[in-house]
This record gives C-alpha cells, sequence and structure tokens, in this order.
C-alpha cells in the first residue's frame, strides 16, 4: 500500500485546514469569486473544501485514492480526481489558479510536476506552494527527540533554490516568498504545528497523520523519543530545549509563482 493510503486511513483524525493557512492562500492566488483553482495533491481535500467555502471553484487532484475516497465523502459537489502531477488530467489553460500544500518533496520529479501545473494555467494564472525549507527544518526543536527523522526529512524537502530554479525553467515568473510562523492556536497538525505544543507528539493519531514519523522514523526512534520528550514535557525541561531551536527563518513558507 501507497505511503499516503496508508496515512490516509487515519489523516483527517488530527488534520484539518487552518483559517489562516486558508486565508494567506486565498490572498496569494489574487482571483475572483467563481474562478477555477487546480489543488495539487490535495489529500483528503481539507485546503480545496475550505477554499471552495470562500467562493472558488476547486478542484483536487492526488495520487492516493484512499485519499480521495475520504475527500469525495466529505464534500461530493467537488471534483476529485485521481492523478499524478507529472500527468494531469486537464486542458492547457483550463485553471485560473493552483494551490499545492505540503507536498511537493513527496514529487518524483520538480521540473515536469511544475510544467504540467504551468499547461494547466490561463495566462496570469498563480501557483501557490506551502511548504518548508531544510535550512527551517534544522531549526525544528523536534531535532532533539527524534533527529534521525528529522534530517531524513530535511533531505527529502527540496532547497527554495531549487524550487525557484525549476519553476521559472517551466516558464513561471517567481512573484514573491513569504514566511510563516507557527501560531499556538494552529488547527492542522502537520509536523512543526506542535511547535508549542509538544504534548502532542505523544498521540499516536497525530503522529500517523505525519509522513515524518509514518515514513522516516523507526519504531525504536519513535519509542525513545517520546519517552524523552514525555519526561522533559514532566520536568520542564522542554522549554529550555524549545528556546534553544528559535530561528528568524520561520517555520514554513509561501512560494508564490505566476504564469
Amino acid at each position: 500500500m501507497e505511503l499516503y493510503d496508508v496515512i490516509g486511513i487515519e489523516y483527517d483524525t488530527s488534520r484539518k485546514a487552518d483559517p489562516q493557512i486558508t486565508q494567506r492562500l486565498n490572498n496569494h492566488l489574487q482571483v475572483t469569486e467563481n474562478s477555477r483553482i487546480l489543488d495539487v495533491a490535495c489529500g483528503t481535500g481539507n485546503y480545496t473544501i475550505a477554499l471552495s467555502q470562500m467562493g472558488l471553484e476547486m478542484t483536487g487532484t492526488d495520487i492516493s485514492e484512499e485519499m480521495l475516497q475520504t475527500a469525495r465523502k466529505k464534500a461530493s459537489q467537488i471534483t476529485w480526481d485521481k492523478a499524478d502531477v507529472i500527468n494531469l488530467p486537464y486542458f492547457d489553460g483550463e485553471f485560473s489558479g493552483a494551490t499545492c500544500i505540503l507536498a511537493i518533496h513527496h514529487f518524483q520529479d520538480l521540473l515536469k510536476s511544475f510544467q504540467q501545473v504551468y499547461r494547466v494555467l490561463s495566462n496570469g494564472g498563480r501557483f501557490v506552494l506551502f511548504t518548508s525549507t531544510p535550512e527551517q527544518m534544522e531549526r525544528y526543536w523536534l531535532k532533539e527527540y527524534f533527529p534521525d527523522a528529522i534530517m531524513k526529512s530535511c533531505s527529502q524537502m527540496p532547497e527554495v533554490s531549487l524550487v525557484i530554479e525549476q519553476l521559472k525553467q517551466a516558464g513561471f515568473k517567481i512573484v514573491g516568498l513569504e514566511t510563516f510562523l507557527i501560531q499556538p492556536n494552529l488547527q492542522d497538525f502537520f509536523l512543526y504545528s506542535g511547535k508549542y505544543k509538544p504534548s502532542i507528539y505523544l498521540n499516536p493519531n497525530v503522529r500517523a497523520g505525519i509522513s515524518t514519523f509514518a515514513n522516516l522514523a523507526s519504531a525504536q526512534e519513535v519509542h525513545d523519543g517520546c519517552s524523552r520528550l514525555h519526561k522533559d514535557i514532566e520536568s520542564g525541561a522542554i522549554q529550555e530545549v524549545m528556546d534553544q531551536y528559535s530561528s528568524e527563518l520561520g517555520d514554513y513558507m509561501f512560494v508564490v509563482a505566476e504564469k
């Protein structure tokens, strides 16, 4: 079973669309109400649905049938298509914009993926990515407890310079970059969402929805890391660890490109 088919079984237990991220995605798209937008690697469709509720005509595409089955149950009125990003089943210029949230590190070929998104966008259409960079991830305090998994995740994540280079090679111009800081009230439990709530990583249902834990961390590392984390939370030592990993780089990043 594919990784995201496995994660998809329990994914919605901890993964919800965060209102602040959704609003920023909408702001960066710079489109009018009822514009057709493609959500690439949409997963179970949380952000697809949230953007639809803001008045956009959304289409979600993902390679995982398990994820899409969950998405269809939540919002049958939205078009959900199973497809690989390197072979999108849409006409040239079909969409006014596109989004991709926390997924480009799973693309087998960045350039081909970006070329496909470029092809299906109309002129002036924006492609908004929400991702993290290796430099940002190296400052996650999670590294103190799950060092192997975080470093594997860092190595899997494309450098922002490579992302920009491949976007440009695909034909896009770069509108800008915007860093994103995790807030204590974040509603979507992705990798570093527990920046200020370390206890969430002790919940196996939360870890099951995070690919770094589901795919990159060994059972032994998870056991040992959670044991140490639990002790540090109990003693209060976690605050010192968190302080040591403070960073000016931001926690995640929006990359905004335009055709």
